[in-house]
């Protein structure tokens, strides 16, 4: 049975089965920790029964699956949202719902934080994930040029800003596609 609960410190040295992957972005020990002493609620693992991690997500982890997040934005201009840092899930729990679960867990910290939508970046080549975010509800507000930096010598890659609103956006103003694609620096 998996079980859900806060991402502590020890994690950081569990989940090299998840952060390992190749679509899955990576950062050091000072930025999860960042997260984690000012967004705890956003950080959830996924466990496994044998206590082997199965994902994450930085809104919320789990030893089986995690979801890193943060809430941000102006409530003023109704831009005050939750925001998918991070979900990864380790190959071998892919295809169970878990990705699924972890993201319905984030939705439901920012509705209670009063959020108008949830937002994250994906990568445009990433097209299983993106129809997995599709099926969620989420939808394409923008593409971001060259978002994601390239490495052996390969070209930037582009990402999709994916939105899905929340029930504070009874108009759902928060996911009017953009016309225009923007850049990283033009991101608020």
């Amino acid at each position: 049975m998996t079980t859900l609960r806060a991402f502590t410190c020890d994690d950081l040295f569990r989940f090299n089965n998840i952060n390992l992957d190749p679509l899955t972005e990576t950062y050091g020990i000072p930025f999860y920790l960042q997260y984690l002493a000012h967004w705890p609620e956003y950080f959830i693992v996924a466990e496994a029964p044998g206590g082997e991690l199965m994902g994450y997500s930085k809104y919320h982890t789990t030893n089986t699956f995690l979801v890193m997040g943060k809430a941000e934005g102006s409530v003023a201009r109704e831009e005050w949202h939750g925001h998918v840092t991070a979900l990864s899930v380790a190959p071998e729990f892919r295809r169970l719902g878990l990705a699924a679960k972890l993201m319905e867990l984030l939705e439901e910290i920012s509705e209670r934080k009063g959020g108008f939508f949830v937002d994250l970046f994906v990568r445009v080549s990433n097209q299983v994930a993106v129809n997995m975010y599709k099926r969620l509800g989420y939808s394409v507000y923008r593409t971001v040029i060259e978002y994601y930096s390239a490495s052996n010598g390969e070209p930037d890659e582009d990402a999709y800003d994916m939105r899905k609103a929340l029930s504070r956006d009874t108009e759902k103003k928060s996911i009017i596609p953009l016309p225009h694609p923007v850049r990283p620096e033009d991101i608020e």
